[in-house]
């Protein structure tokens, strides 16, 4: 442990603040004597198992310890389907008995998602040759990175040079490694005393709260509610039922210390949220690749691609109509669900119609697109996973999976529309 302190002015008032940083290196320091990481993968590489990312133009397909794939089917109504693929990197005999032999003794690491995250590596030659690169074969490294709830699904795929490509795949196989597991940053607490007859709490800081509890209640109090916190203007108006801190206070010399952590969102912030979400003035934003994706519910659906130099290239892959919608869902389920298993119903799936988008070169014909909706568990409510999948020329489904959406699937009327819980 390591106990850090400084002593800070505030407008004449003096305050004593510490942080106090733990190291544990505990687990890091014991001997490990299980299973080598290659040998905790063996059961993915010898079954016949493979992972897909489905992006707009290219589907790529990692069948683990056997090859790297990268294609798309063109599907022509009564024509016969058309595969254009690449190999990225295959896995030969004489490569998969060196990988049971291989042990890394320093864990390589790569900053995934601003974490220096540990990986162990698998690499696949002999892949599709490469024009740009004198007819060399293509080369695919892949990193197995430990999840815990993860089911070996590719996480991003990258070009990192010509012809050269880079995988990053979730597996929970390699967790009981303990120099695989995902090391989380600490979150150290910073406890502050006020000295020399000072307040217990910065006046500045004081005021900040105010206006922050102002902001966070724009239009959802009564008048009375904001008569009564007028009336409580000269008090700290922060309570610990309303801002739940990550960290609890300690008491040092009979003095309750101010501390310094992250506040949970509020359910105004909530309630707020789902109503900017179904005005459709919050969007959400997903996609890897050289497309993203835009849904703005009840607006559109948008396709677009940023350049610096050229800007942002947007393809409207469906607007939304209600009565185009509702006419879609007399013939379609616009609202599915799953049994509980207590044999109550709920809300599983909620399907929009988006039409009216630009006109597809192909089929000559608008582009649409069906919206998805399905809840993610998630302690950030702006957490969203977005992909998009194409079953027919220009005829997509764009799968939208977000917090904001788990308290609001159950609103679902006959017709799939959501509205704001009671």
């Amino acid at each position: 442990m390591d106990l850090s302190a400084v002593i800070y002015f505030c407008r004449s008032y003096i305050f004593y603040c510490r942080s106090l940083f733990f190291f544990f290196l505990k687990d890091d320091m014991k001997e490990y004597s299980g299973p080598s990481p290659a040998e905790l993968l063996e059961p993915l590489f010898k079954q016949s198992s493979c992972s897909y990312r489905i992006e707009s133009y290219w589907t790529y397909e990692v069948c683990h310890g056997k090859h790297v794939r990268q294609y798309h089917e063109d599907k022509e109504t009564g024509q016969k389907i058309n595969i254009q693929e690449y190999y990225l990197g295959t896995m030969k005999k004489k490569d998969s008995d060196f990988l049971k032999l291989s042990v890394c003794s320093q864990v390589p690491t790569k900053n995934i998602e601003g974490q220096l995250t540990p990986y162990y590596p698998v690499e696949m030659g002999h892949g599709t040759q490469c024009s740009l690169r004198q007819n060399k074969p293509r080369f695919t490294t892949v990193l197995y990175v430990c999840h815990p709830e993860a089911k070996h699904e590719i996480l991003t795929i990258a070009e990192v040079i010509t012809c050269q490509y880079e995988v990053v795949v979730l597996t929970p196989l390699l967790c009981p490694h303990p120099k695989y597991r995902f090391k989380s940053s600490p979150v150290n607490d910073i406890f502050c005393q006020a000295l020399g007859g000072s307040p217990l709490r910065p006046q500045s800081l004081s005021q900040l709260d105010r206006e922050q509890e102002e902001l966070l209640k724009p239009s959802f109090s009564s008048s009375s509610e904001r008569d009564q916190r007028g009336s409580r203007e000269d008090t700290p108006p922060v309570k610990e039922e309303a801002y739940t801190s990550t960290h609890k206070p300690l008491t040092v010399g009979g003095q309750a210390q101010v501390t310094v952590g992250t506040t949970h969102i509020s359910r105004l912030t909530d309630e707020q949220l789902i109503k900017e979400f179904l005005s459709g003035s919050y969007c959400l934003h997903g996609g890897v690749g050289w497309w993203k994706y835009e849904f703005c519910y009840g607006k559109h659906v948008h396709q677009y691609h940023e350049d610096k130099e050229q800007g942002k290239n947007i393809v409207v892959v469906g607007s939304w109509n209600t009565e185009d919608h509702i006419n879609w869902a007399k013939k379609n389920v616009a609202r599915s669900y799953h049994l509980k298993d207590d044999g109550a119903q709920k809300v599983k799936v909620v399907s929009h119609f988006y039409g009216h988008g630009d006109v597809c070169d192909l089929t000559g014909k608008p582009r649409q697109v069906i919206v998805k909706l399905k809840c993610k568990e998630s302690e950030s409510p702006h957490a969203v996973t977005v992909y998009m999948l194409e079953p027919q020329t220009c005829q997509y489904v764009l799968g939208v999976e977000s917090p904001v959406i788990c308290k609001i699937l159950d609103t679902a009327d006959e017709n799939g529309f959501l509205s704001i819980p009671s």
